[in-house]
């Protein structure tokens, strides 16, 4: 097998607000254009899934990250697009005085805002079972998304606690 055909690594970043919201934007210019994202990028030779997090939201958006954990991964194939994928997804908090992200980069992703983790969820649920089904929806998200929906079913509250307190925390 050519390099170029080796799956490559994307490490999607959770950014959460200890209230169950989380960042995302409309992507722009690459795979997976017009589809709903959370902040990340391919990993850098020699770096580490934190180090990737914080330079990956700090170049998008403008923010400084911390308290970067890791979450669980995806195996995503891009279907029509000859793109294959293992995404990495981390959960973080904002650390740094900035709150607002911005769009550093608005040829990639024109506007960023808070979704509700389990508005995320729903519509991630719902485009898998419409695609199962040949049907289209109206809100469409990131390959990466739809797949955590598909592959891990235990990361639907990976948000909140019993007590319905916010939490960062890893799906087993």
């Amino acid at each position: 097998m050519a390099d170029s055909q080796r799956p490559k690594i994307g490490v999607g970043v959770i950014i959460h607000d200890n209230a169950g919201n989380i960042i995302m934007g409309e992507r722009a210019g690459s795979h997976g254009a017009g589809t709903l994202q959370c902040p990340g990028g391919h990993l850098e030779h020699g770096e580490s899934f934190e180090e990737n997090a914080a330079r990956e939201v700090l170049e998008e958006t403008g923010l400084i990250v911390g308290n970067i954990k890791f979450l669980t991964a995806t195996n995503d194939v891009f279907k029509g697009e000859g793109k294959h994928y293992v995404t990495v997804f981390v959960m973080c908090e904002i650390i740094g005085e900035n709150r607002v992200a911005q769009p550093m980069e608005p040829h990639k992703c024109a506007k960023w805002e808070w979704v509700h983790w389990s508005k995320m969820w729903a519509w991630a649920g719902e485009q898998a079972k419409a695609e199962d089904e040949g049907r289209e929806v109206q809100r469409k998200m990131f390959l990466p998304l739809v797949n955590l929906w598909r592959e891990r079913k235990e990361c639907e509250h990976a948000l909140v606690e019993d007590d319905g307190n916010s939490r960062n925390v890893r799906c087993k």
